[in-house]
């Protein structure tokens, strides 16, 4: 009788296709609402945004160095490129609350929580993510070009404006979405769908997927670029591991004590 009566709870929570439906255009139109406030906002302090973007080039190339515009419109098509890609990283808190609370719409009431542990460090992650490529990953990898053209190819180097931005806001995203790693394999495997054994047993495929991973996220970047990303994903990874035996161990614990 007990077992009946929860199968017809968790029936109740069972959701339609209709249903999914519309909870997808609900999550898209307030999504899309929160992007546009930010956009909003990126447009007016836009100059302010660049400034900070173009940090890793200054303390590259010295304090007087200048990006340069080699066409009338490059300076607009980026400064619109920038604030689009800039507002995504500040309204990846609300963008991705809105992706989980659309995922907890088709799970089970004792599923949800793990949704609710999820959202706000999937979104912390992604500002994380994209931090570390400004303050990290792009100072070095700038440094590593500008001496190899110099040293390697005896050229100098002389970014244009509209190719730095885009490579730095194109890598900011890249980055923020590679910090969602460990936060996947958590709800991955605390919803049932990868059990501890798969994820271990997958570690070898897994560090070739991020290799070609990486790889097809930098085109056209140098090596350094690659394993730059592709190293901090894999040990993402593996923390998305940790985490889920901790919980899993916590779990066995409670139920142990509960018997």
């Amino acid at each position: 009788m007990g077992d009946t009566s929860k199968k017809n709870d968790l029936l109740d929570f069972t959701m339609s296709l209709g249903d999914h439906l519309e909870e997808l255009r609900l999550r898209l139109i307030l999504a899309m609402a929160g992007w546009v406030a930010a956009l909003v906002f990126c447009l007016f302090f836009g100059k302010v945004i660049i400034a900070f973007i173009e940090k890793p080039y200054i303390s590259v190339m010295g304090k007087d160095a200048r990006l340069q515009s080699l066409a009338p419109a490059d300076g607009f098509t980026t400064y619109m490129e920038i604030a689009m890609i800039s507002s995504v990283v500040i309204a990846s808190w609300w963008i991705f609350y809105q992706l989980w609370m659309f995922i907890s719409a088709g799970l089970y009431p004792h599923e949800k929580r793990f949704v609710r542990i999820a959202a706000p460090f999937s979104a912390g992650l992604f500002v994380i993510g994209a931090l570390f490529f400004i303050f990290v990953i792009a100072p070095v990898t700038l440094r590593f070009l500008v001496l190899f053209n110099k040293e390697i190819l005896g050229v100098s180097s002389n970014f244009t404006f509209q190719n730095y931005v885009s490579f730095i806001a194109a890598m900011m995203l890249v980055f923020g979405l590679a910090f969602q790693t460990p936060i996947a394999i958590y709800f991955l495997n605390k919803t049932g769908l990868v059990s501890m054994q798969a994820l271990g047993k997958s570690r070898r495929f897994i560090m070739l997927g991020v290799v070609v991973i990486a790889a097809v996220a930098t085109p056209g970047s140098d090596v350094f670029s690659l394993f730059a990303l592709a190293i901090p994903i894999y040990l993402l990874f593996e923390l998305g591991i940790f985490l889920s035996y901790l919980s899993n161990r916590k779990s066995h614990r409670n139920t142990i004590a509960g018997d």
